[in-house]
């Protein structure tokens, strides 16, 4: 192959549920990341964000851009739950999603939950070790 190993931003372009979480990743479609990520309707994408205290706007560009198609977000915090600032809270639902905010575990499980569902579910999970 000529010019060596390409790096692409991670995307799974599909819907799945999470198999597996932990060791600083997921499993999801016979296959595995290294991180954070996005499940949402245009499928499921690497995500930079590793610190819930530091979320911000910025961080849920992705999710805005697609908030139309999503009825309810998670958003998965790591291993404790933490509160997303208010700001973000207000930015999120005026978009029109219900936003509901737990720990990456809880968050993973209600995620397949509502998928299974076929509800209009999208999640923000930051990875856990």
């Amino acid at each position: 192959m000529s010019g060596g190993v390409q790096i692409r931003a991670a995307h799974f372009p599909g819907r799945a549920a999470i198999d597996a979480y932990g060791n600083g990743g997921f499993r999801f479609a016979e296959m595995s990341h290294r991180g954070s990520i996005l499940c949402l309707p245009s499928g499921i994408h690497g995500w930079a964000a590793e610190d819930a205290t530091a979320l911000g706007e910025e961080d849920f560009a992705r999710p805005l851009a697609e908030a139309d198609a999503i009825e309810i977000l998670l958003v998965g915090t790591g291993r404790a739950l933490l509160p997303l600032p208010a700001a973000l809270r207000v930015k999120l639902k005026e978009a029109g999603m219900a936003v509901e905010t737990m720990a990456t575990g809880a968050a993973v499980r209600t995620f397949n939950v509502l998928l299974a569902e076929e509800r209009a579910v999208a999640a923000a999970l930051i990875a856990v070790d």
